[in-house]
């Protein structure tokens, strides 16, 4: 496809995306000195009426709105050979599509996404209008808001029950979507809701029909609920999701609303105290129970811990709860350690990621990862030379064995670092856990000893 020098009075940049019916260009607006986005249909639509009227219906929707969470019509018009085109903001944040390539998201960060996003569409329903197009690419990021946008697919609620023509995109469509005539209103949206947060929280659809043709919503395969895909995803979530993705209509959220709401109510909800019986916080073995439960466990000196999994399922870690802000799981290169090249899964966990690669930040929280590299090999840890070297940390792990190196005072601060070499007795792979702490609260061997593969 040929880029345009200019559309209109705007000098087109790159291009970025494109769908069935339009290409999206990133351009800047010379005359008031900014970027923005625009939207021209494609050139194989430009007669079919029916195509052109809802492409220019998006931008009527889009002014009437006028929201801060929607993506704002700027200007319209039309190209010489007699494409129609919109001037959009520039969301210079991206796609939620692009955030969910790397896997999930953090499970705090998700549901604020979900929430912002459902405060976008309750605008949209508010004005009478259903998007029925909800997905990720249609989620935008900019200036720290999230936008809804792309409402080609969006028609007027009073004329829901008129439509005619299966649209949507699988994996987001309600199931009375795949019904020709299908009466759609604010709950076909609730669903979609549904998906893209199961979607954040998973790294995955719900499960759907084998098929999107004229089958009963019976008929659609039972979805599991997140927290089994997710370990670590509230129960209070788990079950505000599986609401807003039942079969039938009636028994979802009410409204896009509604369901901001209760994820809202979730997300703010105090963490259930957990009894301090280690063993079952944990599901280690019966002897490593007994010496858990023995006098002194390290995990006394905190309330309440949590376990964190990475995408793959096969890292997983204990943590202070207050620290599993923020997760990213989608694995790590051990060449960090000036090994071997390769992905390998692991995950990071703290209180804000965005600060993690800062070694001097107060950032409380853990990495932990595995790869066949580490067996037998001497890494390269990172440098800690601004730290104070302290003794040696000797854990109880059990049949593991370890090589612990710990450093505190760094760069004259609280802040510590534990580096931690794991080998298990059986397998082929080693593990490395590095533990950030910020206070004089030493959580070295709970964490060490909560770290499992497999």
């Amino acid at each position: 496809m040929s880029v345009p020098e200019l559309i209109g009075r705007y000098r087109v940049g790159r291009r970025l995306g494109s769908g069935a019916f339009a290409t999206v260009w990133f351009a800047d607006d010379e005359e008031l000195r900014s970027p923005v986005a625009v939207k021209v249909l494609a050139d194989n639509w430009t007669h079919q009426l029916d195509v052109r009227a809802r492409f220019t219906e998006e931008a009527r929707i889009m002014r009437r709105a006028e929201s801060d969470r929607l993506v704002r019509v700027l200007d319209v018009g039309e190209l010489p050979d007699g494409r129609p085109y919109l001037v959009m903001t520039y969301a210079s944040g991206g796609t939620l599509a692009e955030r969910l390539e790397d896997g999930p998201l953090p499970v705090r960060e998700a549901l604020r996404v979900a929430v912002e996003a459902a405060h976008g569409v309750a605008v949209l329903h508010g004005l009478g209008i259903v998007h029925r197009d909800l997905k990720p690419s249609n989620v935008f990021f900019h200036e720290n808001r999230v936008l809804v946008g792309d409402l080609g697919l969006a028609k007027a609620l009073a004329h829901g029950s008129g439509f005619t023509v299966v649209a949507g995109s699988p994996g987001y469509m309600a199931p009375e979507q795949a019904l020709l005539g299908g009466g759609l209103d604010e709950r076909t949206d609730v669903y979609a809701l549904g998906a893209l947060t199961y979607h954040m929280l998973t790294g995955r659809t719900p499960t759907l029909p084998a098929s999107i043709q004229a089958v009963p919503a019976a008929a659609a395969q039972p979805v599991v609920r997140p927290s089994r895909l997710r370990p670590g995803v509230p129960a209070a979530v788990d079950n505000v999701v599986m609401r807003a993705l039942a079969s039938a209509p009636a028994r979802r959220w009410p409204s896009a609303a509604a369901f901001a709401d209760a994820l809202e109510a979730a997300l703010t909800a105090p963490a259930p105290r957990r009894r301090p019986a280690v063993a079952r916080r944990l599901a280690v073995t019966a002897a490593l129970s007994a010496v858990l439960l023995g006098a002194g466990s390290a995990f006394d000196a905190v309330p309440t811990w949590t376990r964190v999994t990475d995408a793959s399922g096969e890292v997983s870690v204990w943590v202070p709860a207050a620290w599993a802000k923020q997760v990213r799981g989608t694995g790590w290169n051990p060449r960090t350690l000036r090994l071997a090249d390769g992905r390998a899964h692991g995950l990071v966990v703290g209180t804000d990621l965005t600060a993690w690669d800062d070694p001097a930040s107060p950032v409380p929280g853990v990495f932990a990862g595995v790869s066949p590299a580490l067996r037998g090999a001497t890494p390269a840890l990172p440098d800690h030379s601004t730290c104070t070297r302290q003794p040696d940390p000797r854990p109880h792990l059990g049949a593991r064995t370890a090589v612990v190196r710990r450093w505190t005072g760094c760069g004259g601060t609280s802040v510590s670092f534990t580096e931690a070499l794991i080998t298990p007795p059986t397998g082929d792979y080693g593990l490395y856990v590095q533990i950030r702490q910020v206070d004089d609260t030493d959580h070295t061997e709970a964490i060490l000893r909560g770290v499992r593969t497999g």
